[in-house]
């Protein structure tokens, strides 16, 4: 590992209206494009790699600023690195994208070897993260769903008959019609955000080269709707692996920029492996 590489930049001087005003310190920022081939389509994460903890209403602030669905905060832990993911609202307990987002930095940035497995801390518990070739492998665990009574209003938010219903630790899972219906999805917003979950994962079989589609909605966490949830698919991995009686299978989630999701069910044990690509779009600095 080398952690040490990176995040004290010396003194600087910003030129602002003639004036010269003192810098101490420049936190580097990056923005990835998470579950993308290449930029501009997946889901776009901040990633700030740090040196230690900063305060809680400093990275809500930054989180806030940056305006994307997720911004990632870490610094070196033990063996590893401490993962943390805010959205502009409020911190969330699994993401996904972010994390494939932090690995991607980690590896390209020269924090961590090519061959190195980045092994993250966090509020799920460790994350361990492994490159294969152009795909990232994320070791998750499995947050299945189990039947819910639907609340009300559900359908009535969706627009749709509700085909199943279910709800995880974080979510409910909604299966609709076919993959066409999924599509057509046009939810009430304000309705949905008076659910007392993170979001609501509504999916379908997939019509063609996909096992199963998704689309993801999560106006109360501040996120009307996401590009590409990877913790969306710890359920929906164990979901379509029974219906379909897979332990490997190809999602895609259906926003308007899109994301391929890789999954895989490993047998015998409470994970499931979620395989990803990522960009790097844009690097920058806080000053702080």
């Amino acid at each position: 590992m080398r952690a040490e590489k990176a995040l004290e930049a010396p003194p600087r001087k910003l030129q602002l209206d003639n004036q010269d005003m003192p810098l101490q310190y420049v936190q580097p920022i990056l923005q990835v494009d998470a579950f993308a081939s290449k930029a501009f389509g997946g889901n776009p994460a901040a990633v700030c790699v740090m040196l230690e903890p900063r305060e809680d209403a400093w990275m809500a602030k930054v989180a806030m600023e940056m305006n994307l669905s997720e911004t990632a905060f870490l610094y070196p832990e033990e063996d590893g690195y401490r993962l943390r993911w805010f959205t502009p609202s409020v911190e969330v307990d699994l993401c996904g994208h972010a994390t494939l987002a932090s690995a991607h930095v980690l590896w390209t940035e020269a924090h961590l070897d090519l061959s190195a497995t980045a092994r993250f801390y966090t509020r799920s518990g460790l994350l361990t993260c492994e490159r294969r070739g152009d795909w990232i492998e994320m070791d998750f665990p499995v947050k299945p769903e189990e039947p819910a009574e639907p609340p009300a209003r559900l359908a009535e938010a969706l627009g749709t008959d509700l085909k199943y219903v279910g709800r995880n630790q974080f979510d409910y899972l909604v299966e609709v019609a076919d993959e066409q219906t999924l599509l057509e999805l046009k939810p009430q917003h304000h309705l949905l955000r008076e659910l007392p979950v993170r979001g609501v994962i509504a999916t379908a079989r997939g019509d063609g080269e996909f096992d199963f589609v998704s689309r993801f909605f999560a106006p109360g966490s501040g996120i009307d709707e996401d590009p590409v949830t990877g913790s969306a698919h710890t359920a929906l991995a164990p979901y379509w692996g029974a219906k379909l009686g897979k332990s490997e299978m190809l999602g895609f989630q259906a926003s308007a920029r899109g994301g391929v999701v890789r999954v895989r069910l490993v047998s015998g044990t409470d994970r499931v492996v979620l395989s990803g690509q990522a960009v790097t779009v844009l690097r920058g600095e806080l000053l702080v």
